[in-house]
């Protein structure tokens, strides 16, 4: 962490505003905070001087900053106390008296030392350091200078930004609208130092940063002082925070419209605009903390608020605006012409989403061009196909740029969201399955993996309020991706011979299955993933494939009747199998004697169908550790007079039952998985009852009942869950009370009661004086009095009043 950013941001200002309260509230500690206040703010001017100077300081006496900033943080958490602490407890208080009698006499020892004199010493002189060598770069780009005193450098650019940044001089009501917002937040907003404009690579981001430059009201205010550099992939560092500095400290050898230098921090406002950012380190270099500027970041990646502090996201186009570009860059007017299909344009036009660079790109590569060579661009493209040998280079490579920098495997996952249907949100939960079995990561990995797609701007994530906090269910988020990435993620993986690669993907749904897998049907296909997207299908309409390395199955569907296809025999490998129903009803699942030669199945995630019987004669699937349903009618399988769940499922660790309105009773043979460590049973509306005997389930960490409107009571037996670290009952309006034998579970870390609202009255504090391991508890007004006497006896404790959500959302897809 920057050492500016560890004073001012998180310590200086936080103690101060501590010691302010403390001074107004405490009569005991008072003295000390006001001699506290007024020793740290004589430390203001060297934070000061540290904050602006643009320079780091050597290890050594950076050493011994951190050590005090410790001693700093200290004094936070001494203060919190303080403020905490009741006015009786008198010998609590006078203990924290000494504490910060003796917190004081540290900050007066570094204040009345030499540490001041040796800190300035140390700024001045790696300022004077800094400028000289500067000043020597300077003279070497000197010599870079054409006839006509213009820099001849690739990386200052006002006008003259290819790709993106110049669409045909179209601008539209997004583009006004996008500038209005930036311009917003540079001119109106003084707290503002650092903005960015984010978004997916052709998005348009450079091409609006180049309009609020050109834009007299953004001149005025900066006073025509505004530096353009594109920065890129592998910048030279030393190079750009040499112009940057020369420009805002006014000793720039720019043709700038102001003619005297100004001393530095004291010059008019001024502008840098930093385009083709890549990483945060680079960033955070050629950012100086000095008031006289503002910085404008432009990157397809987000970055911290800390650093960039506030960001606008471009918006892609709207119908009418997409129709003008597009046909600007295919016939050189704003408008279809007479003589053109117009079925056919707006086909294509919608093809590109909204896209900027896609319209531009693809509007000209069919300038010119015959019309069946237009009807052949739109199959190709309803596929996810090339147009052509320009279009693949103009577009694909150029957005392909945002994937080729990234890690191995980071990349082999944006390539396996080509996998799923278009305009489709994918469950976290699928995305997940999927990464661990092939990729050799964990669940944590693979969900770092995915913040870093979204912050890479290459996925959108969906999620509901309780995404991301401990315990939460991956089915709680879902992913979705713009078309053109989607496309983009599809192009990589279709590269070599049908049988060779790694992803055998269907782009679109079809009535049968590709011609070129039929062709090709003679060899055995190779690829890691196979992902199937078909209406209805019957027996006659597969053919004999064999997949010998094959570790996912995505069935993808929208039928009330599929018969599984008969190569899955022929999938020894396969570690994880996806079946989703898209259509309106639950579907009929035929030949489920496939699962017979699954030894290997470890994750079966169905969707919308109707699931087979399970009995003594199915066949084990021995090494399956997850089974998800999800909207499935599941009442017929869990017959309890003929399931053995233990005998079918004998190494189950994850059970998912997830809006399945025709479950009324969990059978009692659940309760015999031993090795169940979690059990989620949500959004099932008609839930009624669990098990007596749910104690049984002595490994089961994580219990989700969420949503089950009709669930009225929690077992005794629950208490017997010794294991048991989250229980969710949020939105079980029906539930009537929390049960005493609640107070058993002493490895018990998070409760969710939100929405519980006929909870009214909790078991007495001796009965839950026994959740040590009790951390969170998440509820509503009525009992949150109650919860908070626990805090007594339960020191880490924090107990939260609710904030309205719904988690419904990913759904409607």
């Amino acid at each position: 962490m920057a050492l500016n950013e560890m004073f001012v941001g998180e310590i200086v200002t936080e103690l101060l505003k501590q010691l302010n309260a403390i001074s107004h509230k405490s009569c005991f500690c008072k003295s000390s905070a006001d001699n506290l206040i007024t020793s740290i703010q004589e430390l203001l001017p060297i934070i000061e001087e540290l904050k602006y100077s643009g320079v780091e300081l050597p290890a050594f006496r950076q050493s011994q900053l951190n050590r005090f900033s410790e001693t700093l943080r200290g004094g936070i958490e001494l203060a919190g106390k303080v403020l905490e602490s009741g006015r009786w407890n008198v010998y609590k208080n006078l203990q924290l008296v000494r504490k910060m009698e003796k917190l004081e006499k540290q900050v007066e020892r570094f204040i009345s030392g030499p540490m001041q004199a040796h800190l300035l010493a140390d700024v001045h002189h790696m300022r004077f350091e800094t400028m000289e060598r500067f000043n020597r770069l300077e003279q070497r780009l000197d010599s870079m200078k054409t006839g006509s005193g213009r820099w001849v450098e690739e990386a200052v650019k006002r006008m003259e930004v290819e790709g993106d940044s110049n669409l045909g001089g179209f601008s539209g009501i997004g583009l006004e609208l996008g500038k209005g917002k930036v311009k917003k937040m540079m001119i109106e907003r003084d707290d503002l130092n650092v903005v960015g404009i984010w978004g997916i690579g052709g998005s348009g981001k450079t091409t609006l940063a180049n309009e609020i430059c050109r834009d007299n009201q953004v001149q005025s205010y900066f006073n025509n002082r505004i530096l353009f550099l594109t920065v890129s992939q592998s910048p030279d560092l030393e190079q750009l925070r040499a112009k940057i500095w020369g420009f805002i400290t006014g000793n720039e050898p720019l043709n700038y419209t102001r003619k005297s230098q100004c001393e530095w921090g004291s010059g008019p406002q001024a502008l840098v605009v930093l385009d083709d950012v890549w990483s945060l380190p680079v960033l955070e270099q050629l950012i100086f903390r000095v008031p006289t500027y503002k910085t404008l970041v432009i990157s397809r990646f987000k970055f911290p608020r800390r650093v960039v502090n506030e960001v606008y996201e471009v918006e892609l186009l709207e119908e009418d605006e997409s129709m003008s570009l597009f046909c600007h860059s295919a016939f050189g007017q704003k408008s279809i012409p007479p003589t053109a299909n117009e079925t056919l344009v707006k086909q294509i036009v919608d093809e590109c989403k909204g896209l900027p660079l896609a319209l531009k790109v693809i509007g000209a590569s069919l300038q010119d061009q015959p019309e069946m060579y237009w009807i052949n661009a739109r199959k190709r493209l309803s596929r996810g196909e090339l147009i052509c040998e320009s279009h693949e280079n103009k577009l694909l490579d150029r957005m392909a740029i945002s994937v080729e920098c990234l890690k191995k495997k980071v990349k082999e996952c944006f390539m396996d969201l080509g996998s799923f249907p278009e305009d489709k949100k994918i469950p976290l939960d699928v995305l997940v399955n999927m990464w661990v079995e092939i990729h050799n990561i964990d669940e944590e990995e693979a969900f770092t993996i995915l913040l870093e797609l979204s912050d890479k701007n290459l996925l959108t994530l969906v999620k509901d309020a309780r995404a991301g906090e401990a315990y939460c269910s991956y089915h709680e988020i879902c992913v979705t991706q713009h078309d053109v990435l989607r496309d983009l993620a599809l192009h990589l993986s279709n590269q070599g011979e049908v049988n060779e690669r790694k992803r055998l993907l269907m782009p679109r749904r079809d009535t049968e299955l590709p011609r070129d897998w039929e062709k090709n049907a003679d060899q055995p296909f190779n690829a890691q993933i196979v992902s199937v997207h078909t209406g209805e299908m019957g027996e006659m309409d597969w053919f004999h494939m064999e997949f010998p390395k094959t570790e996912v199955l995505i069935l993808n569907f929208c039928s009330d009747k599929y018969f599984l296809p008969p190569f899955i025999d022929d999938m020894p490998k396969l570690r994880a199998l996806i079946v989703i129903n898209r259509g309106t009803t639950e579907a009929t699942l035929e030949n489920f004697s496939v699962f017979t030669n699954l030894a290997n199945l470890r994750s079966l995630w169905l969707e919308k169908v109707s699931v087979p019987q399970l009995s003594n004669a199915t066949v084990p699937l021995r090494n399956l550790r997850k089974l998800s349903m999800v909207l499935c009618k599941v009442s017929n399988s869990l017959d309890p007079a003929v399931l053995d769940l233990p005998q079918i499922f004998p190494h189950l660790s994850e059970l998912v039952i997830d809006h399945c309105d025709d479950l009324v009773k969990l059978p009692l043979s659940f309760c015999k998985v031993n090795s169940l460590q979690s059990l989620s049973l949500t959004n099932c509306h008609r839930l009624r009852e669990l098990p007596a005997d749910l104690g049984m389930l002595k490994k089961l960490q994580i219990l989700r009942l969420s949503a089950c409107p009709e669930l009225k009571m929690l077992p005794p037996s629950i208490g017997e869950l010794v294991k048991l670290k989250y229980l969710d009952i949020s939105e079980c309006v029906n539930l009537k009370c929390l049960p005493k034998e609640v107070g058993k579970l002493v490895s018990l870390e998070k409760i969710d009661m939100r929405d519980c609202l006929q909870i009214v009255n909790l078991p007495t504090t001796a009965a839950l004086s026994n959740l040590k391991s009790l951390q969170r508890v998440i509820c509503d007004d009525e009992v949150f009095g109650q919860w908070r006497n626990l805090e007594k006896t339960v020191p880490n404790l924090h107990v939260q009043i609710a904030e309205k959500w719904y988690s419904l959302d990913w759904l409607n897809s």
